[in-house]
């Protein structure tokens, strides 16, 4: 491993976007797309998974029309249908660490889908795309995912993205009054 893992994510040619599978592909978020964005916030269903209650924010209109809503650290990333240019959901990535050397981190990826576009494989393939653009955008040698242990719909297509089911974590999540219990799907680079 040469450099800080992820540090290359944004300083390399292996890193730009869009990049796209057989039904969808993942592009930056524009300035465009901030309303559409703070809509699917607002009618975002009061007891789905992705709902931790935290307040409404309005996206930083300045730091979009400044570039991609990305960085080495974290960002997300459109959905969108190939067939139409439909969008579909986002998906994001922040750095998680297991240790203090860069060598330690890795990607945590989510994904948050319109509700009409789940059950059709969007949400796999979206998935597996991001993990395979973080591996080849930076050094780093781990994407994970966590899912409410109740989220059967979600685990499936993480294994279907080829993450491997790691374990529960219990009581880690305050979501809707009580703490809930994630499981943690993981890809490594040499998975791939």
């Amino acid at each position: 491993m040469t450099g800080t893992p992820v540090a290359s994510l944004t300083s390399t040619n292996r890193g730009l976007l869009p990049v796209g599978g057989r039904s969808v592909r993942l592009r930056d978020v524009t300035l465009a797309d901030a309303e559409m964005l703070e809509r699917w916030d607002l009618e975002r269903e009061p007891d789905r998974f992705n709902n931790l209650g935290q307040p409404r924010r309005e996206l930083p209109r300045d730091v979009l029309a400044a570039g991609p809503l990305r960085d080495g650290t974290r960002g997300r990333l459109i959905v969108e249908r190939l067939e139409d240019r439909a969008p579909l959901g986002s998906v994001s990535w922040h750095v998680r660490r297991y240790g203090p050397n860069p060598e330690s981190s890795c990607f945590n990826i989510g994904i948050e889908l319109l509700p009409e576009a789940r059950g059709h494989g969007y949400g796999t393939e979206a998935q597996r795309l991001l993990a395979d653009w973080l591996f080849a955008a930076s050094d780093i040698n781990r994407v994970e995912a966590s899912t409410d242990i109740d989220n059967l719909p979600e685990q499936r297509s993480l294994t279907k993205a080829g993450f491997t089911r790691e374990g529960v974590t219990r009581g880690c999540q305050w979501r809707a009054g009580a703490y809930h219990d994630m499981v943690t799907f993981a890809r490594v680079r040499s998975d791939s």
